[in-house]
């Protein structure tokens, strides 16, 4: 569980409510509109359908777990697995590493093609693959709530004008001026809490996972050719540590 997301989303919904709350004087529903919800909430996601394949659309589902439920792997503790993995194969050949207990499933990937007799060249040409199109996923993921995020607003608007409409349509009539105002206000508020609040934030969570893995991915890919080139456990370990920050790398070697 990714704290950080929920406890952002969470706190930011809860605020947001707790002001409706202390605006209204204790009864928020003045700020819920069924009118405004179906504006923005229901073209909202139409449009987006309309943007994407159905398909696409309804796995970006599966897709926001990575922003809550995602656990990525320190750079640290793939190091350490691969160092290990270097030192096994070093001593007892490739073979030696086929009960070795991996958790990551993209590591087990490179090494099952090691155990396999792959050429190195497949084998790098394989990984790059697989990092490639595991990229191209998750930005398909991605741009369905970076869109959701640029389609609220405006279908807020949209709502706003209506709302406008309406109410200059009905200046004789008082009694429908505070309605059809509201309409104009909520779909506007109902557009930018969608965008702001949850789509825009998962969006950049969901990248920030992407380019995590992307980078974990590429020190896997390091790992696994310099294992398979049969290099020093330690000159592995060596280049592998390019990919940790440089103030966690000092403080490594000084407890080293």
């Amino acid at each position: 569980m990714d704290l950080a997301t929920l406890i952002g989303l969470v706190g930011a919904i809860g605020f947001v409510i707790m002001a409706m709350i202390l605006a209204s004087s204790g009864d928020p529903i003045m700020f819920a509109d069924v009118v405004s919800i179906l504006i923005v909430v229901g073209g909202s996601l139409f449009v987006v359908i309309t943007k994407f394949p159905l398909g696409q659309f309804f796995g970006a589902g599966k897709v926001v777990v990575k922003a809550f439920m995602f656990k990525i792997e320190e750079a640290e503790e793939l190091i350490e697995q691969a160092v290990q993995l270097a030192d096994s194969a070093r001593k007892g050949g490739f073979l030696a590493l086929e009960e070795a207990e991996i958790s990551n499933p993209f590591m087990q990937k490179g090494i099952n093609m090691l155990v396999d007799g792959h050429d190195g060249d497949v084998v790098r040409a394989t990984l790059m693959k697989d990092i490639s199109l595991t990229e191209k996923r998750h930005e398909q993921g991605i741009s369905i709530f970076r869109s959701l995020g640029d389609v609220a607003p405006a279908m807020g608007m949209i709502g706003t004008l209506i709302g406008l409409v309406a109410m200059l349509s009905n200046m004789d009539d008082p009694k429908a001026i505070g309605p059809a105002m509201a309409v104009a206000l909520l779909t506007t508020l109902y557009g930018a809490f969608i965008a702001n609040v949850i789509a825009i934030p998962i969006a950049d969570k969901l990248a920030l996972r992407n380019d995590q893995e992307k980078l974990n991915n590429q020190l896997i890919l390091d790992a696994i050719l310099g294992i398979q080139d049969g290099q020093n456990p330690k000159v592995i370990e060596g280049l592998l540590r390019n990919y940790i920050a440089q103030g966690k790398r000092d403080v490594a070697v000084e407890e080293g």
